[in-house]
């Protein structure tokens, strides 16, 4: 590592080193341990160091022939250690700070600065809060960072490995040679650190770490790096993360009313690595889905994206949920700034972006958590705690303050210096209970002798508390599938402290309905008007999710029964059931042109078909159900209260129609839905309004545009002052086969709140 040209030739004749130059050498026990690379405190050997008076400096290059400490004009030779190959000792001749120059065994001149000589970039109150598990911004803390350190340029790494007899840092820039640059530790916290000179932007490094009975662990990556290598290589990578031009001022400053519960929210679920390839076959990168994505889901009418975890991970085949480099965006797009900017892109274009956060668990791959410092100390050490038999991954230990701090950080790493509007917490059904997916002997109760994991709940509850506290206007959101009590209710009311929850018993019981042939399904109509029940006892999220288009489940399209025009038919109601349901809306890709295969993350989705015209026509149904989702406060303003919805028909399971209506607030015109889930159209169909005037019919999913026959009424009714339904007033419908109509009353009498 080059710090100069070398314009003078400070080399020396070892005939004229000074005869004292091994005054003040260090013991041959401490030099055989720097040799070997296992001494536990290099910094007490190598460098400058003070005594009695004089100053003398040890130095370690296995590659220099001869060294020299050059301070301005004063030159201090080093001498080779004898039988020490590649330690150079000294008498310092001046003060201050020095450069290390000499002579390579091939001959070749060098000047480098030596890593000993620079003190802790850590202060005390870093050191307190690391140890104590409270430091909130540990990013800010550990990790790599380019800084400027005693008047040079370089980077400082720092680790948490409390159990380790040593830790080495790795990297070109010591020819991945653990001896050189074995770093410091940082009295009881844990915590060890090390700058190194000349080191920036780009660098691979990895850390060597010895436990405490000797043992040589494999290579690690950063747990806190900010950028890694490609995958299957397994370094992380140097990255500067400071300086981004933000441009969406306009966005942070309304985004938490655009995330608040009584906004619609339609988020649109991508997998960026198989959304659209490029020539060749490769994915989109950051700057390409900055325009094309987000052009794209603009133009469709959706408020959110929602990505498929994005954390740096090993397998392509976890789809991101194996995550090892929690605080790095994967580099399989992009680096981090390119991340940046398609988060900006979606921002300046009004579109909120979400990301999959997955602290439930972590893979087993050896450079990465797993028995980190030779010890369980990220993960349970008993696998009936920390190991997730449906995955073969580990748990983290959530009583543990570190780790729960180190989670907790992550969380606010990415709100903060990616300026995402929330996070989707995978898994959390998995979290919550010690006994999930474990058979009896399996599992180890809590202190309680109970099943829930009230450590993991613990954590939760200290996530959001300080992701909500300390970013304005993000959401948390969790995917739990079970009824555990209060997920989306506030912390101090011992909920979880959640924005929103999705509905997974609504978009169960839904899809097994949509299965059923058409004849059949009288038998279950409870299957859709179950979720009503308990609709508003959370905030609840309608989410088709990636989870449902693999694993030989078939696409959205192949679930629906009957052929041709019938399949397309009851897809198109069934979106339209969704939209007009009580929820927020989340559709994963693919979905919203009615993509014929399932889901393959290997590839891109099939664009082919989606230019085909019945695949074209659930496409603008979709782009225009958003429209009318966000445009009529009726259909999103109250999704999460009782009072903005009222059965008008919940019963007639004999002809498989269901009837419904949304209200806003005072002022806002009501809605009136019919969906006729048979392939027989339904004339005269007598629908309660509540009021008189003009029912414009606003959306018909059998619509020409969207693929269907154009049947139903003539763009509206008017309605009759005839009670039915518990309304005052009615009007015949035609129903078209397999359907749902939207109808919007015009008259003033209709406005305000009909609850």
């Amino acid at each position: 590592m080059s710090c100069g040209a070398g314009k003078v030739d400070y080399s020396f004749p070892m005939a004229e080193a000074d005869r004292g130059a091994m005054a003040g050498l260090p013991s041959s026990e401490d030099l055989q341990a720097i040799l070997t690379g296992r001494h536990p405190d290099p910094f007490a050997v190598l460098g400058a160091h003070h005594k009695d008076g004089t100053t003398t400096i040890t130095a370690f290059d296995p590659g220099a022939r001869s060294l020299t400490a050059v301070q301005g004009e004063i030159l201090s030779p080093l001498a080779p250690v004898p039988d020490h190959p590649g330690l150079f000792h000294g008498l310092m001749q001046g003060e201050g700070p020095y450069l290390l120059t000499g002579e390579s065994h091939e001959g070749m001149p060098f000047e480098m600065e030596d890593a000993y000589r620079f003190g802790p970039v850590l202060g005390d109150l870093d050191e307190y809060l690391l140890g104590e598990g409270t430091h909130g911004r540990l990013w800010h803390a550990l990790g790599a960072h380019v800084i400027t350190h005693e008047g040079v340029r370089g980077t400082h790494f720092a680790l948490w490995a409390p159990n380790a007899r040593r830790v080495a840092l790795l990297g070109d820039h010591n020819q991945w040679d653990a001896r050189r640059h074995g770093m410091r530790r940082r009295g009881a916290s844990g915590i060890w650190e090390i700058f190194i000179p000349g080191m920036g932007e780009g660098a691979p490094y990895k850390f060597q770490i010895i436990a405490a009975d000797g043992t040589v662990l494999p290579e690690k990556a950063d747990p806190v790096g900010f950028g890694a290598e490609h995958p299957p290589k397994q370094a992380s990578i140097v990255r500067d993360i400071t300086g981004y031009g933000w441009k969406d001022t306009d966005w942070m400053e309304t985004r938490a009313a655009r995330n608040d519960r009584r906004a619609p929210i339609s988020i649109y679920e991508v997998h960026l690595g198989s959304w659209r390839r490029k020539t060749g076959g490769r994915p989109l990168s950051y700057k390409e889905a900055a325009e094309e994505l987000v052009d794209y889901v603009s133009k469709m009418g959706f408020t959110h994206i929602e990505l498929l975890p994005i954390s740096e991970h090993p397998f392509d085949g976890s789809w991101g949920y194996q995550p090892l480099g929690l605080f790095a965006p994967t580099i399989r797009f992009g680096p981090p700034h390119e991340f940046r900017d398609l988060v900006d892109a979606a921002h300046r274009a009004g579109i909120g972006v979400l990301l999959d956060w997955v602290p439930g668990h972590f893979p087993s791959d050896a450079h990465g958590l797993a028995k980190f410092d030779g010890t369980a100390l990220y993960e349970h050490a008993d696998p009936k705690e920390g190991f997730h038999q449906d995955w073969n991954t580990l748990i983290y230990n959530f009583g543990r303050r570190e780790v729960g701090n180190f989670l907790t950080s992550n969380a606010l790493y990415w709100l903060e210096e990616y300026h995402l509007d929330g996070l989707r917490v995978d898994a959390v059904a998995s979290m919550l209970y010690r006994d999930y997916s474990r058979t009896e002997g399996e599992w180890v109760p809590n202190v309680h002798g109970g099943r829930e994991n009230l450590e993991a709940i613990a954590f939760l509850q200290r996530m959001n508390v300080e992701t909500y506290g300390q970013v304005p206007g993000i959401m948390t959101v969790a995917e739990e599938s079970t009824s555990y009590p209060q997920v989306s209710g506030p912390v101090d009311a011992g909920g979880l402290g959640f924005g929103f929850k999705w509905n997974m018993g609504w978009m169960n019981d839904s899809l097994a309905y949509m299965a059923k042939e058409t004849v059949h399904r009288s038998y279950e109509h409870n299957r859709m008007t179950f979720g009503l029940a308990y609709a508003f006892s959370e905030n609840f999220i309608l989410p088709l999710s990636h989870d449902e288009v693999v694993h030989g489940k078939g696409s959205m399209l192949t679930k629906m029964p009957g052929q041709g025009w019938e399949k397309f038919a009851n897809l198109r109601a069934y979106y339209g059931f969704m939209w007009g349901h009580p929820g927020k809306k989340l559709l994963f890709m693919g979905s919203e042109f009615a993509q014929p295969e399932e889901w393959n993350h290997d590839g891109e989705l099939n664009w082919h078909a989606a230019a085909q015209p019945d695949h074209a026509g659930v496409q603008r149904l979709i782009r225009d159900l958003n429209h009318l989702y966000c445009e009529t406060p009726a259909l999103h303003a109250r999704d999460c209260e009782g009072e903005g919805f009222k059965w008008l028909e919940p019963d007639a399971a004999d002809l498989s129609i269901l009837a419904w209506m949304r209200f806003g607030a005072e002022g806002d015109a009501p809605v009136v839905m019919v969906s006729n889930f048979t392939p027989v159209e339904r004339r005269d169909w007598r629908c309660g309004l509540p009021g008189p005037g003009r029912w414009r019919e606003v959306l018909n999913t059998d619509a020409s545009a969207y693929g269907g026959a154009n049947r139903g009424n003539l763009g509206g009714v008017t309605a009759e002052a005839k009670p039915w339904h518990g309304q005052s007033h009615s009007a015949p419908l035609t129903l078209p086969p397999l359907s749902t109509i939207f109808l919007i009353g015009d008259s003033p009498e209709t406005l305000g709140d009909e609850t």
